[in-house]
């Protein structure tokens, strides 16, 4: 199975990942909303260098033709995303997936495309924008490890102290973006992110899962 790091920050754009990546950031989502297909593909080909330069994961949302072209190695894919892309143009390129899951039958759909990860939320309800799912909660998390063998990213309405419940109800992983990029300081933010997920960084001691 995939080790994840267990602090997953998702930011929009690249003068974020050159704000925060220096605070010890070793896995980040660029996850770009629209913008011009020029834009989208200078923004990649810099979070990677960036992300070379700071020796961390990066994570292409929904862009999966574009992390291709440009030799990314991760792709993450929303539902209705998963259903355009070519899944085996992804495969042969070696991009490892992550996909998002919300509900039962998106897990089965989620887990067809045999993704690396599968992210279940929200967790808990979320500011970002408007949910058709109701908050999922820490059973649901328990739930999704024992079904399946892939690694788990938890996420929605997370906060360093959720994120400790949310990493011993079984998840691998948490994302967060609200926390971080609505913070007054959000490199103080991260600090304290990576502080909170340290015990799941360490395997000689990492706490024992729920």
């Amino acid at each position: 199975m995939l080790r994840l790091d267990p602090f997953y920050p998702i930011l929009p754009d690249t003068e974020w990942l050159g704000r925060l990546l220096p605070e010890g950031i070793k896995l980040v989502q660029l996850r770009i909303k629209d913008k011009p297909n020029a834009v989208v593909r200078e923004e990649i080909a810099k979070a990677m260098g960036l992300c070379r330069a700071h020796k961390c994961e990066l994570v292409i949302n929904d862009y999966w033709r574009e992390a291709i072209e440009l030799g990314a190695h991760f792709v993450h894919l929303g539902q209705e995303d998963l259903a355009a892309a070519d899944l085996a143009a992804i495969k042969r390129a070696g991009l490892r997936l992550g996909v998002s899951t919300h509900s039962i039958d998106e897990l089965g759909t989620a887990l067809a495309a045999s993704p690396d990860y599968v992210a279940l939320g929200p967790i808990y309800a979320t500011m970002l924008k408007k949910m058709p799912w109701a908050p999922q909660g820490l059973p649901r998390l328990a739930e999704w490890r024992s079904r399946i063998d892939c690694a788990l990213v938890a996420i929605g309405g997370l906060t360093p102290e959720r994120a400790q419940l949310a990493l011993a109800a079984g998840a691998d992983s948490v994302a967060v973006i609200t926390d971080i990029v609505t913070s007054d300081s959000p490199e103080e933010r991260v600090r304290r992110w990576i502080t909170a997920t340290a015990p799941w960084r360490d395997l000689s001691t990492r706490p024992p899962q729920c």
